[in-house]
């Protein structure tokens, strides 16, 4: 991904109009489309609803615009930081996470901190969970912020890190919710007519959750694979528009669940599945940090999380 990119969706986002963009970017349009559609495919979600004029935000687009701002806040405070122009800015305490946390846990997590501890000035570097360790490991973060199950643990010696468990995540499917306030695909689905189902890519950790969750099942599901991607965001998108069935932490469809727009991809009928909680799981969420090194910043937020949920 080019950071060129994430300045043209920003621009889309305050003009509403690709040609009036193209050329506030000094770019041509059709080459303004194409960095889009790159952005977009990059992410594995549409960010703009195109049949309409003026162009509008799609759930996933409208989900990218604080993160867009924060990547681009990131690339010039490191660009200052290295010319010597931000006084105070390495004393940022670095955070590591999948982006999925970062927009859903992250922003309630640190108005919580801050409350007690006061401001703090934060960087985030998201990405997947593999990354967000690394991060960890080669001392590119301070905090690692990341989901953990017992399929897909997070293996760190615990003479080195310190662990803190900040509670559980249900990881239960979704799909939209009809009119009739029913589920638009319900499960198991049948072998004749196997349910549309909107997957995470296999590298991703989230992807083999939900496979161990389906194979484990007590009942056999059928389903047939009709879109891929590595964010929730866009497997999201894709489930409210109607496009199948999506496998998502709870918090991140806590907002489409109050609104009608998405529900659990079970039959009201099926008390069976419903009570055993059939082809739901749960996660923990956890926070690392490195036992070696002071910071009196990072043992301040740790000292009031371990308060808190230790």
């Amino acid at each position: 991904m080019e950071i060129k990119w994430v300045e043209d969706f920003l621009s889309v986002v305050e003009t509403l109009n690709f040609s009036r963009s193209a050329k506030l970017r000094n770019v041509t349009q059709p080459a303004f489309g194409r960095r889009i559609r790159s952005l977009e495919t990059w992410l594995g979600a549409e960010l703009f609803d195109r049949s309409s004029y003026p162009c509008t935000l799609t759930q996933a687009g409208e989900s990218f615009v604080p993160i867009a701002k924060e990547m681009l806040n990131q690339s010039m405070q490191a660009r200052l930081v290295l010319r010597g122009q931000l006084a105070g800015a390495q004393s940022a305490v670095r955070l590591a996470m999948p982006h999925t946390l970062l927009l859903t846990v992250f922003p309630k997590l640190l108005s919580e901190i801050e409350k007690s501890i006061g401001a703090i000035s934060t960087t985030v570097m998201a990405g997947n969970v593999h990354d967000a360790v690394m991060a960890l490991v080669e001392r590119n973060c301070d905090l690692l912020l990341c989901y953990d199950h017992r399929q897909q643990g997070i293996a760190l010696d615990t003479e080195r890190y310190d662990v803190l468990s900040l509670g559980k995540e249900p990881l239960r499917p979704y799909v939209k919710t009809l009119p009739n306030g029913l589920p638009k695909y319900v499960l198991p689905g049948a072998p004749n007519d196997p349910q549309p189902f909107l997957s995470y890519s296999p590298y991703s950790s989230l992807s083999r959750i939900v496979e161990k969750a389906l194979h484990s099942s007590p009942r056999q599901v059928h389903l047939f694979r009709r879109f891929e991607t590595d964010l929730a965001e866009g497997l999201k998108s894709m489930a409210v528009e109607g496009h199948g069935i999506a496998w998502l932490p709870a918090s991140a469809v806590a907002r489409e669940i109050a609104e009608g727009k998405l529900t659990l991809a079970i039959a009201p009928t099926d008390s069976e599945a419903l009570e055993q909680g059939l082809w739901c799981d749960e996660m923990d969420i956890r926070v690392y940090r490195r036992l070696d090194g002071a910071n009196p910043d990072i043992d301040r937020i740790w000292n009031y999380l371990k308060a808190e949920h230790g």
